[in-house]
């Protein structure tokens, strides 16, 4: 019989960090793809670009920002030829914006596959206006809903 010792020589987990520029990065594309997507409403086009989005947002939320496409083309092409990232932030927050763009964009995608072109057009548009936030002013608009939902979650666990 083994017995675990209590006490541990690794460092105690950090969350995991993720250089800032990424996201706004990834949010730059998205504009690209979502304004894209936007001009050709209704048209096999469209279908085609939101899928894209939708797939790029499925990984980023259901496996992590390590696996969204945006991500790997700024740490393998855009990253190398910067300068050092100066600052890193959690990975949840943009994690979980990912998740939120990921439900704006099966909405999206529903209303082109069904016909619902106006649901198609509010959906993909809110999706846009965030992305287009994060991208031109560094405001990721789900993060800071991760964050209040955490500063309401925890009011209420300490109540």
């Amino acid at each position: 019989m083994t017995t675990l010792d209590s006490r541990s020589t690794a460092a105690p987990a950090r969350p995991r960090q993720v250089d800032a520029r990424g996201p706004r990065f990834a949010a730059a594309v998205t504009v690209v793809v979502l304004a894209a997507t936007l001009l050709t409403i209704p048209s096999p086009l469209s279908v085609a670009l939101l899928t894209v989005q939708t797939i790029a947002f499925a990984l980023g939320a259901l496996v992590g920002l390590h696996a969204q496409p945006y991500g790997i083309l700024f740490r393998r092409v855009v990253r190398p030829r910067l300068g050092a990232p100066t600052s890193f932030e959690d990975v949840a927050p943009p994690r979980f914006a990912q998740s939120v763009g990921l439900v704006f964009a099966v909405v999206g995608l529903v209303g082109l596959l069904t016909g619902a072109t106006l649901v198609a057009y509010v959906a993909v548009g809110f999706a846009l206006a965030a992305a287009f936030l994060n991208a031109a002013f560094g405001f990721c608009l789900g993060c800071e809903m991760y964050l209040l939902g955490k500063r309401v979650l925890g009011a209420r666990a300490a109540a």
